[in-house]
């Protein structure tokens, strides 16, 4: 082995503390970093896999009723490669002994044709056998394995449905997957346990819904080098004859658009905070190093005075930081592994796919070894280069004395300090940048615990904006067409129900000179009580009378000011168009929304007092009751429960969001521990001989480890606020990069979060004060008092 590796080994020997807290720094922005983009690498490749293997349909269109025939009008159209037609219903659905309410989504299956797109793949059990209808008159079904998981659902289980009016009872013989329902909830609702996927003969869902040589649900296949929209408008045109909605691709896609979504968002946080890890590893690292040339001038000098060129002498110093920054890359590679096994195997409770396992890329570790490196490199380049430039005649010399001021508190006048905090002061000014970065490394760490505890915060608030200020109301019940108003008065009669309020939803196509945004303008009551639009400041939005209003977002997507006229074309019922005048915006979290009060909707519309929707305000206790009796309306689809929905969500969401602030907090913690740690190391390495010196003039212990710990003290004291500053700035960063045009996420950041991260850092600090102040406890005095002079 070489003189020099054998000094290497020695020096990470003596420095082995400091050097593990910096290779864990390291590991923990590798780890994010491999953690985040291993999991969402291994989440597309499963998705891109899924939708080859099932010919994922690139267009969607969905109808009241068109006949077979018209697929073939479809087929004509430039840039078709293939089409698909099915049918498809929203029921109601019932299991033996569960009183929630469940929406079932039934798709009519071709027995004698092997489906070409959208493929459904049996996962368990077995595909429906003949037509499905059993003697008993059941019908064989085979339902979505997310809905079957969350409802413990298997092969020879039996539910109801209200399939037409009538109540049938459906026959489990299989859970399967498919492409098109790889993320399976309602209206983007992660409620797994309250939507189902059912999956029965066509002929079957055709004859109960008098739907023989017809269809209500297309997809459609591009073909190569095709235009998306150009198709979607085509289609839109032959569609509308029979009722149809707007076609669209598999951005608007339910399913589709939730896994892009968490694709995007963890590929932001996968890139944003190992960043700030990696930056306060690269100052650690300099500090050290540079901390390590200043006490080794002497065997600098004589490794020179001996022949040693710069280049091996540097090189030394680099393969001593290299050799900290691969440990912690090895770390990282490690815990990204198990993380990111973590993360996928809670990926697999919202999507389903036949196989879906984590892999971390070739790519992904190449690009983990070059920013490891180039991190390591940057961080300690000056202080490398600084043995090259040092001269062998310098650097037996001792380093010239520190020029001491006064403080430029004492300069502005402020002589109220004790001699110990005049000292810490003093030495703190007198490295400025040291201090500075210090202090930025730990409000990093205040920083990342903010962020990590605001998506809890941020959820609360969504889901009482939403929940709470938003849908005051209990049950919410809806029709498949509209209805007279007069509905109301039938569920206002049923038990228990205190108060109806109704509202109706319109399919609609806004456009503005050569823009256009499919939405859906909502009609609430003039003065809404249990029903209301709020914004993100939690103010209510009222509609009385004023017209028109659209979403901060999609006015802006369409170029509108308010008092501006915009076409309104509807594209469900009757074909027409209106021009519209906007009368305000309003800023909300959800979606790209348009609202007008119901009577002047119908007004517009040339209707009569239509609804589609209900909500019902209930006694306590009697969401049952009122549920069960609402199955007797023949005119109502569906409903469902505000309670049970929040509870299904709460129960993943709540888990979810402990887990991801349990990282960043532990990952947050070993950034604190990192900076005081190796600070405090330093300044009593450098200091060693005051201390020593101090404690011969008498002063105690204590007295000697508060000059010392006071300084780290004041660094801590001045990054809290520093730091919740800086974590409210990345809050809003990474909110601005998560934002889409279906949702953001309000700022708000508790009190609570704020305190503990401060506690947290508060509590690394103090573990690392307390290993110091051992050290300095142990300090060898007669060593310490040796000098070079």
């Amino acid at each position: 082995m070489k003189a020099l590796d054998r000094k290497l080994l020695r020096d990470l020997r003596l420095m082995w503390s400091q050097a593990l807290t910096i290779a864990l720094v390291v590991a923990s922005g590798i780890g994010g970093f491999i953690t985040s983009l291993s999991a969402v690498d291994s989440l597309a490749l499963a998705r891109d896999r899924f939708y080859a293997q099932g010919r994922f349909a690139d267009v969607f269109a969905t109808v009241k009723r068109a006949p077979a025939s018209a697929a073939e009008l479809l087929r004509q159209v430039d840039g078709v490669a293939d089409v698909q037609t099915s049918i498809e219903q929203m029921v109601r659905v019932e299991i033996p002994e569960v009183t929630d309410p469940i929406i079932g989504q039934l798709i009519g299956l071709e027995a004698r044709n092997a489906q070409r797109m959208n493929r459904v793949q049996v996962s368990r059990g077995r595909l429906p056998e003949g037509t499905g209808l059993r003697a008993d008159g059941s019908i064989e079904v085979l339902v979505s394995e997310g809905f079957a998981q969350a409802r413990k659902l298997k092969p020879g289980d039996t539910l109801t449905a209200q399939i037409n009016g009538r109540r049938r009872t459906l026959a489990v013989v299989g859970t399967a997957l498919s492409p098109e329902f790889i993320f399976a909830g309602l209206w983007g609702m992660p409620d797994l346990r309250g939507f189902g996927v059912f999956w029965l003969d066509r002929e079957v869902l055709a004859a109960a819904y008098d739907m023989h040589g017809a269809f209500n649900r297309v997809a459609v296949k591009l073909a190569p080098r095709a235009s998306e929209q150009a198709v979607v408008d085509a289609l839109s045109r032959l569609l509308a004859p029979y009722g149809g909605r707007q076609a669209h691709g598999r951005t608007e896609q339910t399913s589709h658009a939730m896994l892009d979504n968490e694709i995007k968002e963890q590929r932001v946080l996968g890139t944003v905070l190992p960043a700030i890890f990696l930056a306060v590893a690269a100052f650690l690292l300099n500090v050290v190093v540079s901390r390590l040339v200043s006490t080794q001038r002497e065997q600098i000098a004589a490794l020179k005075a001996l022949g040693y060129p710069n280049r091996s002498i540097a090189l030394h110093y680099l393969k001593l930081v290299l050799v900290i920054v691969l440990l912690g890359l090895a770390l990282g590679v490690l815990l990204g592994d198990r993380l990111g096994t973590m993360f996928t195997g809670l990926y697999t409770e919202f999507f389903h796919f036949p196989s879906f396992e984590h892999r971390i890329a070739p790519w992904l570790l190449v690009v983990s070894i070059g920013i490891t490196v180039t991190t390591a490199v940057l961080g300690t380049l000056n202080a490398i280069l600084a043995t090259v430039r040092l001269a062998p005649a310098e650097a037996m010399r001792p380093p010239a004395p520190g020029h001491y001021r006064a403080t430029l508190m004492e300069r502005l006048g402020i002589q109220a300090m004790s001699p110990a905090v005049r000292m810490i002061v003093r030495n703190m000014e007198r490295r400025p940048l040291r201090t500075g970065l210090s202090i930025g490394g730990v409000a990093a760490a205040v920083a990342i615990v903010v962020m990590g505890n605001f998506f809890r915060d941020a959820i609360e608030v969504i889901v009482d904006t939403q929940f709470n200020l938003g849908l005051r109301g209990d049950v919410t019940v809806w029709t498949p067409e509209p209805v007279d108003d007069a509905v109301r008065l039938e569920l206002a009669r049923l038990p228990g129900v205190t108060a109806v309020e109704t509202s109706r939803f319109v399919v609609v196509e806004f456009v503005n000179g050569h823009r256009r945004e499919r939405s859906m303008i909502r009609g609430y009551a003039p003065r809404p009580d249990l029903y209301r639009i709020i914004d993100v400041g939690g103010r209510e939005a009222l509609l009385d009378g004023r017209g028109l209003l659209l979403t901060d977002r999609l006015a802006d997507k369409l170029g509108l000011r308010v008092g501006d006229t915009v076409r309104v074309e509807v594209i469900e019922g009757r074909e027409r168009t209106v021009d519209l005048v906007l009368a305000g915006t309003v800023r909300e979290m959800m979606g790209l929304n348009a609202y007008m009060d119901r009577p002047s909707l119908n007004r517009v519309l040339g209707e009569g007092d239509l609804s589609t929707g209900f909500v019902l305000a209930i006694e306590r206790g009697t969401e049952r009751q009122v549920l069960e009796a609402s199955k007797s309306l023949p005119r109502i689809a569906g409903a469902w429960s505000k309670a049970t929905m929040l509870a299904n969500m709460q129960e993943i969401s709540a888990r979810n969001v402990r887990i991801m602030s349990t990282i960043l907090t532990m990952f947050a913690s070993v950034i604190a521990v990192g900076v005081v740690y190796n600070n405090a190391r330093i300044a009593l390495a450098e200091r060693a001989w005051e201390m020593a010196s101090l404690r011969v003039l008498g002063f105690t212990r204590a007295e000697v480890s508060g000059l010392l710990l006071g300084e780290l003290t004041l660094v801590i004291a001045i990054a809290l606020p520093l730091g919740m500053a800086l974590g409210w700035g990345l809050v809003h960063a990474v909110v601005d990069l998560l934002k889409s045009d279906q949702f953001f996420f309000p700022v708000v950041i508790r009190a609570r979060t704020y305190a503990w991260a401060a506690l947290c850092v508060v509590a690394a600090g103090i573990a690392s004060a307390l290993v110091v102040r051992r050290r300095i406890d142990r300090l060898d005095m007669v060593s310490a008092l040796k000098t070079r002079e």
